[in-house]
């Protein structure tokens, strides 16, 4: 495969909408940068589906990406970034091209939480696929040995969100069970992570039904600011990355159904290309 050695955007995957989320946060900090957004929304949500499939499923994201003019792509999927970044970054990196880099989302918010608990005891609530893995449990111990982390999947957050019900009666139930399953594993708990980047929507609703005193984390800010950190720490990286202040948006499905989702994350009006994967 032959890769342009040109600069280019930065390249940010999700499998849907919720990296959306991590973009936001992005373009918050460093809005100098280019950025071309692809989400996989023709084959979401991830977050069932197995290591092998969700590996092979990233890797063609990734590869489309690079060959999109992407030095640096980061993979604003919580399960992506659990299933397939390891795999990607050891097996097919030195391949395709040695000089490129894949980042994710799971270790800036595992830096973070070190700072941020008190009790040292932190909640995860996130999909089924990113909780199995326990790439945060991992992450946070190897980083912070003396936190304990507890975990609680979440199946119907997603579909809420993406079905547009996140702001009604019926998601509070969901949200609530949730927590209140996650609180009764470790009532020590002072902060819960958000390992979902479609969770920053339902935020209000965590708040409301978090214990006083408890700390909750969306991860979008801790990315931006761990890329921001990225960039000044790999200057040769950076100047891979173009500056027009620009942001492209790619799916796998319909570009109207996209862009009208879209919007829920962004409040913003995008367009947005339609392009196939596999």
């Amino acid at each position: 495969m032959l890769l342009s050695g040109e600069p280019g955007a930065i390249g940010v995957f999700d499998s849907g909408y919720g990296g959306l989320t991590i973009l936001h946060g992005m373009r918050e900090v460093l809005p100098q940068y280019d950025y071309l957004y692809l989400g996989d929304n023709a084959r979401a949500p991830y977050g069932t589906r197995s290591f092998d499939v969700v590996y092979q499923f990233t890797r063609e994201a990734v590869t489309r990406l690079f060959t999109m003019g992407c030095h640096l792509v980061i993979i604003a999927c919580n399960t992506a970034s659990a299933k397939a970044l390891r795999t990607i970054q050891q097996k097919d990196l030195p391949k395709l091209d040695s000089n490129r880099r894949v980042l994710g989302v799971i270790r800036p918010t595992a830096e973070c939480i070190g700072t941020i608990s008190k009790s040292r005891h932190v909640g995860i609530v996130a999909t089924e696929g990113t909780i199995k893995s326990e790439s945060y449990v991992l992450e946070i111990q190897k980083l912070h040995p003396d936190i304990t982390v507890t975990g609680e999947a979440c199946p119907m957050w997603v579909p809420l969100i993406e079905n547009n019900e996140y702001n009604n009666p019926g998601a509070d139930y969901f949200v609530k069970k949730s927590l209140d399953n996650l609180m009764r594993k470790d009532k020590l708990i002072d902060s819960i992570i958000l390992g979902c980047t479609h969770y920053p929507l339902l935020l209000e609703k965590i708040r409301k039904y978090t214990p006083k005193g408890v700390t909750v984390i969306p991860q979008g800010k801790y990315v931006a600011n761990s890329l921001k950190d990225y960039l000044f720490r790999h200057p040769e990286m950076e100047l891979k990355c173009t500056k027009n202040a620009t942001c492209r948006y790619l799916t796998t499905e319909s570009p109207d159904k996209f862009r009208e989702s879209a919007n829920f994350f962004l409040h913003d009006r995008i367009e947005a290309e339609r392009i196939t994967l596999g």
